[in-house]
């Protein structure tokens, strides 16, 4: 080899090296663009709590107060949103950009409009203010509960655990309180409606979404005519959910119209929105084969306008959250007292608003996929089973006040369809009817094809492929694992963020 080539050969390796580190630099420095933009935007909000503070007393408490808020926030998005678009994700119905962007934009929506009817809850149900009689005691309390719980939440989302940030932070207001003040502190009523709820609204997820998704195996995806069974349906379905928001949103807002004017309201918009998804579905059928393929089709607009419904109304109840200690921070920094009622600034409800946006965009992805689709495989009818088995129980609970976790009832919804989907192959007379119906039609060929035969949705879908018992047995719908993971998380959710509480409003004190 002579010494050009010995040149030329080292020059390669030498840019070889370069092109390496380059990479190597290149994806480090994507690892590190989420916790930047993270961190940046837990700086522009200790900003603008400056600027509200400036000359305040008890200012730099409100600046970092204000920071650990938007730090309780981007955790809530990272963690509980998942929960409204992770079925249309998992369905693919959206992309998962366009899902985070809808839910983003959505999620503010609901927090700025109809937000501040809940905030006044994490700081007055949860505790009895009338035993904090010190605002500063009040004021690390809160401090505390934002802390402890954010934290929990961080590590739950870091393990892949869909938790609910509600008793997150309840947890956290428990710890701190007892901490503070003992046990007598706590409102055991409430913890008692609380604890309640962990246990039912998973299986009233689950129960409500086999009811929807039997209704429409039953009368939609296993008729003869699918197209027309889908015309006739789809409209009523998508008009129960618009209906049903409709009534949600009138009682979030606070407008004390009474019973009867509220459900005038609701009946109005299903009416309005049965007509207009009426035409639409008719337009949009016209010429579809009579396959899944279509019914998939058809169910996509209305599960896409579930997932911004869903992002709304959990911005509208969950944003309290983050901002519910911060907004009693405030205000008793401010009036320098504790009271029943909390003042709740707009620049607190927009820290809350924006920072539950900012963790869904940036660090929503993972949740996003375990709800959607590591759980159980869902296809558009699936998803929107779920889908109206977390609004209507939503809508119900806003209805009578009763305090429960949109997270509960979507993950126990998508278990219950998973489960649902193992019993009904395997047991379904309909179900059975309806495939040997092709069969005998393959047999006489009159009008049916192999594409027909071979049906997309799934290999149970599929007539040439029926499952043994030991097969079905063997191949399980649902992943077990997830739900043992999920279910911990859950039973240790407050009793974990309210040790922590306790233990962080400990250091607080010394530290004061």
């Amino acid at each position: 080899m002579n010494r050009t080539s010995r040149s030329k050969h080292t020059l390669d390796k030498d840019l070889g090296r370069l092109a390496n580190i380059e990479e190597a630099t290149g994806f480090v420095l994507r690892g590190l663009t989420a916790p930047g933009l993270a961190l940046v935007f837990l700086l522009l909000a200790a900003a603008a709590a400056s600027i509200y503070a400036l000359g305040e007393p008890r200012a730099l408490v409100v600046i970092v107060a204000a920071g650990l808020a938007a730090y309780m926030a981007m955790n809530i998005g990272a963690n509980d949103v998942a929960n409204n678009v992770g079925a249309a994700v998992g369905a693919r119905a959206i992309t998962m950009v366009s899902a985070l962007v809808l839910a983003a934009i959505f999620e503010v929506m609901g927090a700025l409009i109809a937000g501040d009817t809940v905030v006044a809850t994490i700081s007055s149900e949860i505790i009895r203010p009338e035993v904090f009689v010190d605002p500063s005691v009040l004021i690390r309390l809160m401090l505390a509960a934002l802390v402890s719980s954010a934290l929990w939440i961080n590590f739950s989302t870091w393990v892949g655990a869909p938790i609910s940030t509600t008793h997150a932070i309840v947890g956290g207001v428990v710890g701190a309180a007892a901490a503070a003040a003992g046990l007598d502190a706590i409102n055991w009523l409430s913890m008692a409606t609380i604890a309640t709820s962990w246990i039912v609204t998973p299986a009233l997820g689950a129960g409500v979404a086999i009811i929807f998704q039997a209704f429409i195996k039953t009368a939609i995806i296993y008729q003869d005519d699918k197209i027309a069974a889908a015309r006739r349906w789809v409209p009523v379905l998508t008009a129960l959910m618009v209906g049903s928001f409709a009534t949600y949103l009138v009682t979030r807002l606070g407008l004390h119209l009474g019973l009867p004017t509220t459900t005038l309201i609701g009946v109005a918009t299903f009416i309005a929105a049965w007509a207009i998804s009426n035409r639409s579905v008719l337009l949009q059928s016209q010429g579809m084969p009579n396959r899944n393929r279509s019914l998939r089709a058809l169910f996509r607009l209305p599960l896409i306008g579930s997932a911004a419904l869903l992002s709304f109304a959990h911005g509208a109840n969950d944003v309290a959250n983050a901002v519910g200690p911060l907004a009693a921070i405030v205000h008793a920094a401010k009036i320098g007292q504790v009271t029943n009622i909390v003042d709740i600034p707009f620049w607190v409800m927009l820290i809350g608003a924006l920072g539950i946006s900012c963790g869904l965009l940036l660090y929503g992805p993972k949740l996003v996929r375990i709800v959607g689709s590591e759980i159980t495989k869902l296809n558009p009818m699936r998803a929107y089973s779920v889908a109206l088995a977390v609004s209507i129980i939503v809508i119900a609970a806003s209805w009578f006040g009763l305090p429960v976790s949109s997270t509960h009832i979507a993950v126990g919804a998508v278990f219950g369809v998973g489960v649902f989907r193992e019993w009904y192959i395997a047991h379904s007379a309909h179900r059975r009817a309806y495939l040997q119906r092709k069969l005998e039609r393959k047999r006489t060929k009159r009008g049916l094809t192999e594409d027909d035969l071979a049906d997309e949705d799934d290999s149970d879908e599929d007539p040439r492929k029926l499952p043994s018992a030991e097969e079905l047995n063997r191949r399980k719908l649902v992943r077990r694992a997830h739900l043992t993971t999920i279910v911990t998380a859950w039973a240790t959710t407050v009793p974990a963020s309210g040790l922590l509480g306790a233990l962080v409003y400990a250091v607080l004190g010394a530290f004061s």
